[in-house]
């Protein structure tokens, strides 16, 4: 019976360098250095490094070298595939991968979404491989947090919360922004007004996981700074305009369903039928709920206002009154200051602009 031949080796920097009779420093910078040598000689450490199976360089030797990980990791505490399927998720996203490209880096998916247990999702931000963190609209009692500054590595945080020490923060003025939509709603007459919001805490105090109402106590401490200066924002204008903000429908939900609107929207006509405009912080609440009304046979905006925020590409081309905010100026501005931070090495708020939209889906109360 015949034998199968001996496996060659595996190479290496050492026996490429022995084959080449060149240093080992010299192969290394055909790799790293190229500039070091002859564009000849380069070309020979290559190409015997092709015939000879080397594969290059460790990058994780690499890396200890340099104590440079070459990636930026995102740490979205949502579902992980919220990241590619809520539009201006996506469009954050989006911006922060354009800059990490301009700056030579890779982009790092950091998973700690409530399908995971704490301890997994520990586990994934302390032995991340990156050179720092850009923390996505996390709640200011997020497990994880102190965690990413036990790493001691710049942090960026977008949206929320806004007391990170030493963090950066980009972010919207939200409060002025949904102040200003509500203003506008209260202009076209309306008095009676439901809200539907995303989860104003990581807990969820109601059975299932459907939209429910929020009480007055939850409404008043949310731990998610986002939903929780929108909420100001419409009773900031409700104050103004002589009503009591107290007398707000407020529909949390928890899961970022393409129904989560629609339901929310059916358990807010539920709790006040007298309800003639919904207002939401999401753009896809808004569109969710349009269909649901629509399905229900009320006719957007003759029978019922909706208004959104975000103003993601299919809000716009369907006409909603909405919010206009920049996410992937976001996800840019993000990662161009993890990228390139202050000189002063303080830490700063970066507040980008918004734009009203007044669409075709708000009208005078019927």
């Amino acid at each position: 019976m015949s034998r199968s031949p001996t496996p060659r080796r595996r190479a290496t920097l050492a026996s490429l360098a022995a084959e080449l009779k060149i240093s080992r420093t010299t192969v290394s910078n055909a790799y790293n250095r190229p500039d070091q040598l002859s564009a000849e000689l380069r070309e020979r450490v290559l190409s015997t490094a092709k015939q000879l199976g080397y594969p290059g360089p460790d990058p994780v030797a690499r890396s200890l070298r340099t104590r440079k990980a070459g990636a930026v990791g995102l740490m979205i505490t949502e579902p992980l595939n919220y990241s590619f399927s809520d539009p201006a998720a996506l469009d954050f996203v989006a911006g922060l991968a354009e800059s990490c490209e301009a700056a030579g880096q890779g982009l790092l998916l950091v998973a700690v979404g409530p399908n995971r247990s704490v301890s997994e999702g520990s586990a994934a931000v302390l032995a991340a491989g990156v050179d720092g963190f850009v923390v996505y609209s996390a709640s200011d009692d997020d497990p994880y947090l102190p965690l990413v500054l036990q790493r001691h590595l710049p942090v960026v945080v977008v949206d929320q919360p806004r007391d990170v020490p030493g963090a950066s923060i980009v972010c919207i003025d939200d409060r002025a922004a949904m102040r200003r939509l509500t203003e506008y709603v209260l202009e076209l007459g309306h008095r009676e007004i439901g809200l539907l919001t995303m989860r104003l805490g990581r807990d969820w105090p109601h059975s299932g996981r459907g939209p429910a109402l929020a009480d007055p106590e939850r409404v008043r401490t949310p731990h998610f700074h986002v939903q929780s200066e929108r909420i100001l924002g419409v009773s900031d204008a409700l104050a103004e305009a002589g009503l009591n903000p107290d007398a707000l429908t407020v529909v949390e939900s928890y899961e970022h369903l393409p129904t989560s609107g629609g339901v929310g929207a059916d358990v807010a006509l539920e709790a006040n039928p007298r309800i003639t405009a919904l207002m939401c912080t999401a753009d896809v609440l808004a569109l969710s709920a349009m269909d649901r009304l629509r399905a229900r046979g009320v006719y957007v905006p003759g029978q019922m206002t909706v208004t959104g925020f975000d103003g993601v590409p299919e809000a716009l081309s369907r006409g909603l009154t909405t919010v206009r905010q920049p996410s992937i100026e976001k996800g840019r501005r993000a990662g161009q200051l993890l990228h390139n931070p202050p000189r002063s090495g303080l830490s700063v708020v970066e507040v980008l602009d918004t734009e009203l939209v007044r669409g075709r889906t708000s009208g005078p109360p019927a």
